[in-house]
C-alpha cells in the first residue's frame, strides 16, 4: 500500500483508488474531500497518467493553490505544476487565449470584472436616454448575467415571450436591446466577462469539433469540486469535455448547496446520477471536524428537506459541549453579548481572536457587532468589503495598462482619458464615441483619426499627444517586463505626481494604495515560474491574474489575529473553533423573500446547517427580541430553524434569562400589547434644586413603579425598564418636564421610596 493512502479511512480509500469510469463523491461537511480530490490525482500521476492530461476545476484561487501543494508534498516533485488546476473562469480564460481568434476575439482580449460590466451598461442606458432609476445598471447586469449562465445569448433572449413579458411586467422593456448592445459593444471592445468566459468556452466547444476533439483528448480524466455550485454552462461544458473517456469525478454535497442566487443549480448533482448509468456514488460521512453534539443537531436540522441526498455525519470526537441558544432584548444588545462572550472565552479558555467568527444573514447586520468589538478592543475584520482592487484609484491605474494590452479596450480607455485632468471635454469625448460607433471602429482608432471628425487645436494636440504615448508603450510592452512598464506609465501619464500631490489623508492613502498595487506586480515579476526561473513576466498574464481573483481570495488572510465577521454564504469551506450565529429571527433568517415557496425555504435552511457545520467546538445561536428598522424598534419572533434544533443539544439558560430582563410594575398583557404602568404623581421639576442629602442608588435595584429623584429632571416615576442588565433604559415621567429614556449605567438616580 502506497503511504499516501494509510491516512485515509475506507470510504476514501475507494474514492481514490476508483480511477476509471464517472464518480460521485458525496462528501459531507468537514469530510476531507480535498483530502480526497488531492490524494486521488496524485494516484493517478503515481499510476503512470501524464499530469498534462488531467483536469481540476475548483471555485476559489485558494483551493486550487492548495491542492496543488498537497499534490507537491505528497509525490515529492514537481508535477503537480503541469496539472490544469484552476477556477473554472481561470482555466477557461487560459483555453480562450489560445483559441479566441477562432471567435473574432483578440488572443490578449480584456476580461471586465463586474465593476467594468456595470460601468458599460450605465453608459448604453445613458446614450438610449433610460431612466437609469428604473433601468439600474446592477439589475440589468445580474439580469444579462442570468441569461448568461442558461446559456441564453441576446437574440434569444429577445425572442422568449417569457423572458419579455417578465421584462415588460418590471416596467423594463428595453433589457433585452441593452444586452445586445452590451454584447456588440464587448465584442468591438476585444472584452470578455465573466459570464463570456463560460459562454464562449460553451460556443468554441459545440460550433468547432476540432477544438471539442483536442481538449477531449487533452483532458483523460476530469474532477470537479463543489459541483453542487455548478450552473447551467459549467454543467454542459464539463459534459462535453468528459465524453470522449468518461472519465469524470464530481465531488459535492447537496446540503451544502447555497447559490442558487448566483445561478449555482442543485439539480446537477441529481442530473449526474440520470447522464451515467454506470456512475459509482460513495458517500464520506465521518467528519473531522465537530463534535458529536454540532453534528447531530446539524444532521436533525438537515433532515427537514424533502430535496436530498441522504446521508448521516458522524465523528468519533466526544459530545463536547451543548449549543448554546442566546436571547437578547434588542440587536444592539445581541451585539454586547457577542462581545461579552468573545471576550470571556478568550480569558477563561485562552482563545485567540481568530478562532472567533460572527455569522449572519446580511451584510448589514454587522453594524452592532462591530460597534461592541470596537469598545472592548478587540480586533476584527469584515469579509465582504470593498476589495482592494475596486478602490477608484486602483481601478484608474489598472485602467492605464489594460489599454496597453489591449487598446479596444473602450471602457478602461474612457476611464482614463482624461485622467489626470488633460482639458479634454466632455463634448469632444461624446463626438468620438459617437463617430467610433457610426463608423463601427473602435474608441481609440476613433482617438486616432480625431482630426477627420472636426476636433481642433489644443484638444487635437492633446489628444495626438496621449495617442502616441499609449503606441510607444505598446511597442515596448513585450520588451520589458510587467513593473517596468507599469512604473513608466504612472510618471508619462502623470498618474503618480497628481496623486503624490495630494496632501490630505484620503490623498495619501490613495498614494499609498498605488505603492501597494506596484509593489504586487514588482513581487510577480520577482516571483519564479513553475519551472523556478526566473523570466520578464509580461502584463497581460499579471492583468489576468488580478482580474480572476475571487471575493474568497481577496479575504484570505488567516494569519491576522482578528475575529471575523461575514455573511454565512462567505462561509462555506472555512471552519473555526467558535461560531456565533446571530440574528436567528423569522424574516431575517430565513429571509422574508424565501419563507413561502419550498424551494427557497428548504435553502434557508442548508444555509443554516452550513453556519452550524463551520464550527468544531462551540456554537451560539443567537436571536434578538426587538430590532432597530428604519429608526424603529420591531419586534421579532425566533426563528422556525431554531425549534427544529434538537432540545437535549442546547443549553436555553441564556434565552430563558433573556425572557425576565424587561420589568414591568403590573401588567396582565401579552409582550405585543402596550404596556399600561401604575404611575405615581410627580413633583413638579421647574427650576429643581437636587435634595441636600442626595446619594445615588445602585442601578440593579431599579424597579418599575419606584419614585426617583434626579438631580436635573427631578422626581419621576419609573414607567418601564428595558434591555440586558448592563445596558437597561429606564422610562420616566418626570410630570411637567415629560417622559425621558435614562440609561441607568449613565445616569444617577435616587429612589425616594
Amino acid at each position: 500500500m502506497h503511504d499516501y493512502l494509510a491516512t485515509l479511512n475506507e470510504q476514501q480509500k475507494e474514492a481514490v483508488l476508483y480511477t476509471e469510469g464517472p464518480l460521485m463523491i458525496v462528501a459531507g461537511a468537514g469530510s476531507g474531500k480535498t483530502k480526497v480530490l488531492t490524494t486521488r490525482i496524485a494516484h493517478l500521476i503515481q499510476g503512470g497518467i501524464d499530469s498534462f492530461r488531467i483536469l481540476a476545476l475548483t471555485f476559489t484561487n485558494k483551493a486550487a493553490r492548495e491542492m496543488k501543494e498537497r499534490i507537491e508534498s505528497i509525490l515529492g516533485n514537481s508535477e503537480a505544476r503541469n496539472l490544469y488546476i484552476g477556477t473554472f473562469h481561470s482555466v477557461f480564460a487560459r483555453v480562450l487565449r489560445v483559441e479566441a481568434e477562432r471567435m473574432g476575439y483578440p488572443s490578449n482580449f480584456t476580461i471586465y470584472d463586474t465593476e467594468d460590466a456595470k460601468s458599460l451598461i450605465k453608459s448604453i442606458v445613458k446614450e438610449r436616454n433610460l431612466d437609469d432609476k428604473v433601468y439600474k445598471a446592477s439589475y440589468v447586469y445580474n439580469r444579462i448575467s442570468s441569461a448568461k449562465n442558461n446559456l441564453y445569448t441576446y437574440k434569444e433572449y429577445k425572442e422568449d415571450h417569457n423572458i419579455q413579458q417578465e421584462d415588460a411586467r418590471s416596467n423594463r422593456p428595453q433589457i433585452g436591446e441593452i444586452f445586445e448592445t452590451y454584447s456588440k459593444r464587448c465584442f468591438k471592445n476585444g472584452a470578455m466577462d465573466f459570464d463570456d468566459l463560460l459562454v464562449n468556452t460553451y460556443i468554441l466547444l459545440t460550433n468547432f469539433p476540432e477544438v471539442l476533439s483536442k481538449y477531449q483528448h487533452k483532458f483523460q480524466y476530469v474532477m470537479i469540486d463543489e459541483y453542487q455550485d455548478t450552473n447551467l454552462a459549467q454543467y454542459h461544458i464539463v459534459k462535453l469535455l468528459s465524453a470522449m473517456h468518461e472519465n469524470i469525478c464530481v465531488v459535492g454535497d447537496d446540503a451544502q448547496s447555497i447559490y442558487s442566487f448566483r445561478g449555482a443549480s442543485m439539480e446537477n448533482i441529481f442530473q449526474f446520477q440520470k447522464d451515467y448509468e454506470d456512475v459509482k456514488i460513495i458517500k464520506l460521512e465521518q467528519n473531522y471536524r465537530s463534535t458529536g453534539t454540532i453534528l447531530n443537531a446539524a444532521n436533525e436540522v438537515i433532515s427537514k428537506n424533502e430535496n436530498q441526498i441522504k446521508k448521516e455525519l458522524w465523528t468519533d470526537k466526544e459530545s463536547g459541549e451543548k449549543i448554546k441558544l442566546v436571547c437578547s432584548f434588542t440587536d444592539n444588545d445581541e451585539g454586547k453579548f457577542v462581545a461579552d462572550a468573545i471576550m470571556e472565552q478568550k480569558l477563561r479558555n485562552h482563545f485567540s481572536n481568530k478562532d472567533f467568527v460572527i455569522l449572519y444573514r446580511t451584510n448589514a447586520q454587522s453594524r452592532a457587532f462591530e460597534e461592541s468589538l470596537r469598545r472592548l478592543g478587540i480586533l476584527y475584520r469584515i469579509y465582504g468589503g470593498m476589495s482592494f482592487y475596486h478602490r477608484k484609484e486602483i481601478k484608474d491605474y489598472v485602467a492605464y495598462l489594460r489599454i496597453i494590452v489591449n487598446s479596444q479596450d473602450e471602457e478602461s480607455m474612457k476611464r482614463i482619458i482624461n485622467y489626470p485632468a488633460r482639458g479634454i471635454g466632455q463634448t469632444s469625448l461624446n463626438k468620438i464615441s459617437l463617430a467610433a460607433q457610426e463608423q463601427n471602429k473602435s474608441f481609440f482608432e476613433m482617438l486616432s483619426e480625431a482630426a477627420s471628425i472636426g476636433i481642433k487645436g489644443s484638444t487635437l494636440s492633446t489628444i495626438h499627444d496621449f495617442v502616441t504615448a499609449v503606441k510607444h508603450f505598446q511597442s515596448i510592452a513585450e520588451k520589458k517586463n510587467a513593473y517596468e512598464i507599469a512604473m513608466e506609465i504612472g510618471k508619462q501619464f502623470g498618474v503618480l505626481k497628481d496623486l503624490n500631490s495630494d496632501k490630505t489623508i484620503e490623498g495619501l492613502a490613495k498614494y499609498e494604495n498605488i505603492q501597494e498595487l506596484l509593489n504586487s506586480i514588482k513581487e510577480y515579476t520577482e516571483t519564479p515560474d513553475e519551472e523556478g526561473e526566473l523570466t520578464d513576466k509580461p502584463l497581460g498574464t499579471y492583468l489576468q491574474q488580478i482580474t480572476l481573483l475571487t471575493d474568497a481570495d481577496q479575504n484570505a488572510d488567516e494569519e491576522q489575529d482578528c475575529v471575523k465577521l461575514m455573511t454565512v454564504h462567505a462561509s462555506k469551506g472555512l471552519e473555526f473553533p467558535n461560531v456565533f450565529v446571530v440574528g436567528m429571527e423569522e424574516n431575517i433568517f430565513p429571509s422574508s423573500m424565501s419563507m413561502y415557496d419550498r424551494a427557497d425555504l428548504e435553502e434557508e435552511r442548508r444555509l443554516f446547517y452550513v453556519a452550524i457545520t463551520r464550527a468544531r467546538e462551540n456554537v451560539w445561536i443567537s436571536y434578538a427580541n426587538n430590532r432597530y428598522r428604519f429608526g424603529s424598534l420591531i419586534s421579532n419572533d425566533p426563528s422556525r430553524f431554531i425549534e427544529e434544533l434538537p432540545t437535549h443539544l442546547v443549553d436555553a439558560s441564556l434565552a430563558k434569562k433573556a425572557a425576565f430582563k424587561t420589568t414591568t410594575f403590573t401588567s396582565n398583557k401579552t409582550k405585543n400589547d402596550t404596556v399600561q404602568q401604575k404611575k405615581i404623581p410627580s413633583k413638579p421639576a421647574s427650576n429643581y434644586v437636587p435634595s441636600s442629602d442626595f446619594i445615588a442608588d445602585e442601578p440593579g435595584k431599579m424597579q418599575a413603579g419606584m419614585q426617583v429623584e434626579h438631580q436635573r429632571f427631578g422626581i419621576g416615576t419609573i414607567v418601564t425598564l428595558e434591555g440586558a442588565i448592563a445596558n437597561k433604559v429606564a422610562t420616566i415621567d418626570f410630570g411637567t418636564m415629560g417622559q425621558k429614556k435614562i440609561m441607568l449605567n449613565y445616569a444617577k438616580l435616587r429612589i425616594m421610596n
